[in-house]
């Protein structure tokens, strides 16, 4: 059994830390790998003509850091026109303009048991609205006498007691003129 202040040995017999810390050493004084990005000095790459290329080609040569910005995209815009990299993703369905909406057609519309409510409370408005305006009309025509038929001014005028004689309004808070 193993003390708690002890690292755990693999079967190799070196505890982790001290393997850790000399793998760590090892990458450390090892050469960086050699890369192979072109060198800087070295002159620009012979290039193939931008139109014949196809997506088989090799467009490394127009990474080099001395081919012209405009060439280079020249060359990944006819990479990228291949039709392979203009297929829809299935996940864009949201880049359709939803602003300018259809409206229901009728049909599917009279089927909708909330649309069916709705439409029943606007035939039922509307049936109270005339039924209101009717009870209006009756209640006009009650008011007028039949058409030929003349009523004395008297009869029409309701009868009005006498107003009386208008009272002089004072303030209370102006001086008296006395």
């Amino acid at each position: 059994m193993r003390k708690p202040d002890e690292s755990p040995q693999p079967e190799g017999g070196e505890p982790f830390l001290a393997r850790w810390s000399r793998k760590k050493g090892e990458t450390r004084e090892a050469p960086p790998p050699a890369k192979q990005a072109a060198d800087a000095k070295s002159p620009a790459p012979e290039l193939p003509p931008v139109d014949k290329l196809t997506i088989d080609s090799d467009y490394r040569a127009f990474f080099h850091p001395k081919v012209e910005e405009g060439v280079r995209r020249a060359a990944l815009k006819k990479l990228f026109s291949d039709p392979r990299f203009n297929l829809m993703d299935g996940l864009d369905v949201y880049i359709d303009d939803y602003s300018k909406t259809e409206p229901i057609p009728p049909e599917m519309l009279a089927g909708m048991k909330t649309a069916q409510d709705i439409l029943r409370w606007a035939r039922e408005d509307k049936e109270e609205l005339e039924k209101q305006e009717a009870l209006k009309a009756a209640r006009v025509q009650a008011l007028e006498p039949p058409a030929g038929e003349s009523t004395p001014a008297a009869e029409v005028q309701p009868d009005v007691p006498d107003a009386a004689p208008p009272v002089p309004f004072e303030d209370p808070g102006a001086p008296s003129k006395s």
